[in-house]
């Protein structure tokens, strides 16, 4: 009974959603009142920030954002396709294009960068790294990857050219501190830094502001950071059909528009840098 109960119900929510201009087999579509109801999930800092900053704008333009968290980014891209969200903003390319959806998404417009950072309680400065270290990175292909390659660009490593940004820990052909790796959630590196065993995090940009009980800053508390000319820049995603709709091409010209590269600069410090 509990379990046709909650059927009923779940049901019901899915038929109120569509009603109310949610995702459906028909495209996108406004309500009854000339409103486009447009529901995007998102990563909390900065992605969840910016489109709250953005939501007023787009309702003069009758868009109204219906924003959803979420804190597993694993879960984003699927939810898109399945239909449960309309696009989501908390991914960078390579990333998108190693995900399983990659051939049903499509990247519209890229709007910033947050510099991934290798972090630590204990070591003042990259050079006191010692010989041995156990260095914790991102375990999805694409960030750790991208950790492998930050401490390649600062000499602390080389990998081999052939695997691209796609790099993985095997790729390493020379490793002169005999560096060890610990791979784990993206998620869940903050709170290796306080772990005895682990001498450097590498962790990315929006994990460590959601960590702000380490009060880190990552231009002033990383010891190593990205610069800006990487890949790795965040942006809208959603469905290929929908890539060329007015809808979204509205939503796109608010995330990249003057007063957004204002609030990214103003509220982020440079911990965040727009792209557009």
């Amino acid at each position: 009974m509990k379990k046709l109960l909650m059927a009923m119900l779940l049901a019901f929510v899915l038929g109120a959603f569509i009603a109310c201009g949610g995702a459906d087999t028909d495209g996108i579509q406004a309500g009854d009142d000339g409103v486009y109801r447009i529901v995007i999930g998102a990563t909390p800092r900065p992605h969840m920030e910016i489109l709250e900053y953005i939501r007023p704008f787009l309702l003069e333009d009758g868009i109204e954002l219906i924003l959803q968290e979420f804190t597993d980014f694993h879960i984003l891209n699927p939810a898109v396709v399945s239909g449960d969200l309309h696009a989501n903003y908390f991914q960078h390319a390579p990333f998108l294009n190693d995900s399983p959806q990659a051939d049903q998404l499509q990247m519209i417009g890229l709007i910033h960068i947050e510099p991934m950072g290798a972090y630590s309680l204990t070591l003042e400065s990259i050079v006191d790294l010692p010989e041995g270290a156990t260095v914790a990175i991102p375990n999805d292909a694409t960030n750790g990857g991208r950790a492998l390659l930050l401490l390649q660009t600062h000499g602390l490593l080389t990998v081999d050219s052939a695997a691209g940004v796609r790099v993985a820990v095997s790729d390493i052909t020379y490793n002169p501190l005999n560096l060890n790796f610990q791979q784990l959630d993206a998620a869940l590196l903050p709170a290796m830094l306080s772990d005895p065993q682990v001498d450097m995090a590498i962790i990315n940009t929006n994990h460590v502001l959601a960590a702000t009980q380490l009060n880190l800053n990552p231009v002033r508390d990383s010891l190593i950071i990205e610069t800006v000319d990487t890949p790795f820049a965040n942006g809208l995603a959603v469905p290929v059909a929908y890539a060329d709709h007015h809808v979204f091409a509205t939503i796109l010209s608010h995330l990249q528009s003057e007063h957004v590269r204002a609030f990214i600069w103003r509220e982020y410090d440079g911990a965040v840098v727009p792209v557009f």
